[in-house]
């Protein structure tokens, strides 16, 4: 057992299992690289904007860009389009690191889940990698389970 993520047998992608709260970055069905991360403070399986809660399911991955509250923000194209036509509402979903009042608290920051529904690694170096592996691989599919 432990804290082990199981990557698809093929392909690219970021794989997060909230359960774990792991994320894995996969390539041809092994995790290269493994964070601690922190989900949505209200849990998963987000339906609309505000709830705090992390998505579920698979969806495409933007490329990483800068941002003032996070340093690295990578957005998460949630909801889909069949989604949004079910009612699901929602913006801003995103991987990133910690926010500027959280720096301090090192890898301390993954202890509990508090964000609005993104992903959080721990610190800037964790987020510039992720940021850097999806931009050398051109990753596009993140999964969250």
């Amino acid at each position: 057992a432990g804290l082990w993520v199981a990557c698809p047998s093929a392909g690219t992608r970021v794989v997060v299992d909230t359960s774990l709260h792991r994320m894995a970055l996969c390539e041809s069905g092994r995790a290269v690289e493994t964070f601690t991360v922190r989900i949505g403070r209200g849990g998963t399986g987000k339906m609309k904007e505000g709830d705090g809660k992390t998505p579920l399911g698979t969806y495409g991955l933007g490329r990483p860009r800068p941002s003032l509250s996070f340093g690295i923000f990578i957005p998460v194209h949630y909801p889909t389009e069949p989604r949004r036509q079910a009612g699901y509402t929602g913006s801003a979903v995103g991987v990133h690191g910690p926010g500027r009042s959280e720096l301090w608290l090192g890898s301390w920051t993954s202890l509990m889940d508090t964000t609005e529904g993104c992903v959080g690694v721990a610190t800037p170096a964790e987020i510039e990698r992720v940021a850097n592996w999806a931009n050398e691989r051109d990753v596009s599919i993140i999964e969250l389970r």
